[in-house]
């Protein structure tokens, strides 16, 4: 039995946040990672053309900035260099190709009992910790909706996880299904690499410049969410128009009160809409059936397609190892607790980065967490 102060599961820019705040309070921490790398989730699981969606401003961790001459928007093999020097700033040493089996509290000893399996040695591991951080991510697990003859469908089936670059589906006709962010720069990437492309649009979204979501945010510090969402809606029709006759409707809800209440983002448009406009990208509603190659859509649309790539998002894999949580999360694994109450449950029990709100968010919950913890540590030596 190995015992640690803090138990860190999971070596994505949340675990590592949490990390560099408990150094620098000189509390011990042990952080393991079921990948052989550090946020195996950009390395390994984005497409080419990403870029951090936020202002650079917006998108640091805790301690330490980017670069002077970095971008305002970071691309992904900039942020994973970041990534990197943060491990080395704050002397992270994660252990990589570590799964967490189970978790669960003792109450007679008043710590966190946590079964891992080392999968470069085929060993268990048995740890006890005085507190637990569940740094997983809410993006641990990839979603795919269940849609009638999928399993039959002769083409490409993904998800957007395996997605990274539409040069190979030139000429082709690709499906994507989901209008977040990922769906839409997908949609994007493809119509421009000669993909004849359409998209599922299934629900109601915000449409938003980079530039826009950056002045909300810097509005919000000053102002009602429901003043800047007029101001920055109204700034939006002004620039895109009204899109409902392009099969974009918006939300009743404004895009900063939408994502505080929900921790659904607004979509910020690299040029979809406008090749929406141009019928580069057809704009299709929710999938009915698949039927081989064809599929039906609800309105009685039809077509033909060689792919789909499912950018219908991820979801959080904590419940499958962690017990005992039923006061901080949910039967999704997420947080009971609307942001920016979400991060901390009994028993010295925490999560950081599942409030679904970003690199500041994890930032917030990171320093939350090792602030509580440092008080905890601070009481029980009095």
């Amino acid at each position: 039995m190995e015992e640690a102060t803090v138990m860190i599961v999971g070596a994505g820019p949340a675990g590592l946040a949490t990390a560099a705040c408990l150094s620098k309070f000189s509390i011990p921490y042990v952080l393991v990672e079921r990948e052989n790398c550090s946020a195996p989730v950009w390395r390994n699981h984005t497409y080419d053309r990403l870029k951090l969606h936020l202002a650079k401003e917006f998108c640091e961790l805790p301690h330490m900035s980017y670069p002077v001459d970095a971008p305002t928007y970071i691309p992904k093999n900039a942020f994973v260099r970041y990534l990197d020097d943060y491990i080395e700033c704050f002397n992270i040493q994660p252990r990589y190709l570590t799964i967490v089996e189970s978790s669960t509290y003792d109450m007679d000893e008043k710590c966190w009992t946590v079964i891992a399996r080392d999968m470069a040695k085929s060993t268990i591991v048995n740890y006890m910790a005085k507190f637990l951080v569940v740094a997983s991510g809410a993006n641990s697990a990839e979603n795919i909706p269940m849609v009638s003859g999928l399993e039959n469908f002769p083409g490409v089936a993904i998800h957007s996880s395996s997605y990274k670059s539409g040069l190979v589906y030139s000429g082709r006709n690709i499906l994507v299904v989901g209008a977040g962010n990922s769906g839409m720069e997908i949609a994007y990437d493809l119509a421009s690499h000669g993909a004849n492309t359409s998209i599922v649009i299934r629900s109601p979204i915000h449409v938003m410049t980079k530039e826009l979501i950056r002045l909300g945010m810097s509005l919000v510090h000053h102002f009602p969410l429901m003043m800047v969402d007029v101001l920055i809606v109204m700034m939006a029709n002004f620039i895109f128009g009204d899109l409902s006759s392009y099969g974009i409707k918006r939300p009743k809800k404004g895009p900063f009160v939408l994502k505080s209440e929900t921790g659904r983002s607004p979509v910020i448009d690299v040029g979809t809409v406008g090749l929406i406009k141009k019928e580069n990208i057809k704009v299709r509603e929710r999938i009915t059936e698949i039927k081989g190659k064809n599929i039906e859509f609800q309105g009685g649309d039809k077509g033909s397609f060689d792919g789909i790539v499912f950018a219908t998002g991820y979801k959080s894999n904590a419940n499958m190892w962690l017990k005992n949580s039923e006061d901080m999360l949910n039967s999704e694994g997420l947080p009971k607790n609307e942001f920016p109450n979400h991060w901390k449950g009994g028993n010295m029990l925490y999560c950081a980065g599942l409030g679904r709100m970003g690199l500041a968010g994890i930032s917030m919950d990171a320093k939350n967490i090792a602030k509580d913890i440092k008080c905890k540590i601070d009481s029980m030596s009095i």
